[in-house]
């Protein structure tokens, strides 16, 4: 088995046994085509089912050197994952990563933006062009509903159900979950939608797409980092955020003001608690106030 017919019955594997995005199933097979990339600088002719861990210390020694220890935490995992499934798939016999140890990390508090920072963000947006009340819209639903950015770009004009206060979300594993709307995020989408977006002539099946370019064409991911970074330099903030930090203070500022934590991960579509949980990062000053509280030896 040669690495190309390799990788391209894994792809099908993660994208039909195990329904992954295809943003999951790219950063499976990126990693993978490092140490095929590798195997063929250094002249290593060897195929997947014959590689053993000689050949990929060597890779990870090497990539040690570029990445960080979480991002190579990340890429020793994703290759495991491949190596498990040559064996499921009665390939191979053993893992060659199977005594290979993942670097510590620890865990990473994600970026929070603070209620100020969002509302200077926002007051920012020009609205003076047809896109500054798209994106205006954009960043209110980011954070009003803790949406990931693909979930964002693929919702739909079908999708809103404003009515019951809901929006129907598709997530990774193309999973649905309905997610609730307040008020103040469906006044800016609807004004977005009939104030811009009915003026516009969609592009052949772009007709059900929420949000639309100028082209009237889906927009891409990329042109919400675009869109979501130039914010954050014209308005001066000094964090570095991504549209992910607005999912990220969502979940953190719903955390904050005594919502349940499972209540955030239903909205958020995590499919474990333990995911979820990284939220639970609260300030030494909000744990000494607990204890001034409700402890009985105050």
């Amino acid at each position: 088995m040669k690495w190309k017919s390799a990788i391209k019955d894994y792809r099908d594997y993660l994208h039909l046994e195990r329904g992954l995005s295809e943003n999951s199933i790219e950063s499976y097979v990126r990693d993978i085509q490092k140490l095929v990339l590798f195997l063929e600088e250094n002249s290593i002719e060897i195929s997947p089912l014959q590689i053993g861990d000689q050949e990929l210390k060597r890779f990870i020694y090497h990539i040690s050197s570029e990445v960080s220890p979480r991002t190579q935490a990340r890429l020793i995992s994703g290759l495991r994952s491949f190596f498990s499934y040559l064996i499921f798939e009665d390939y191979r016999t053993t893992n060659p990563l199977s005594l290979i140890e993942t670097p510590k990390t620890g865990r990473k508090l994600p970026e929070v933006l603070t209620l100020e920072e969002i509302d200077l963000l926002i007051k920012t947006i020009d609205l003076s062009s047809p896109q500054g009340e798209r994106n205006r819209s954009i960043i209110e639903t980011l954070y009003g509903c803790g949406l990931r950015v693909s979930e964002l770009i693929s919702l739909k004009l079908s999708d809103l159900f404003f009515e019951e206060g809901f929006i129907k979300v598709v997530g990774k594993g193309d999973k649905q979950r309905f997610v609730p709307i307040a008020p103040y995020t469906i006044k800016y989408i609807n004004i977005y939608i009939n104030e811009i977006r009915n003026h516009q002539t969609p592009k052949k099946g772009n007709e059900d797409i929420l949000y639309l370019n100028r082209r009237g064409n889906q927009l891409t991911r990329a042109m919400i980092f675009t869109i979501v970074k130039n914010l954050a330099r014209e308005s001066g903030l000094k964090k570095s955020i991504s549209p992910h930090t607005f999912r990220h203070s969502f979940a953190t500022h719903l955390l904050e003001n005594g919502a349940d934590l499972r209540a955030i991960q239903q909205m958020l579509g995590h499919e474990s608690i333990t995911t979820t949980e990284v939220y639970v990062h609260t300030s030494q000053a909000q744990l000494r106030e607990v204890i001034e509280k409700f402890h009985p030896r105050k």
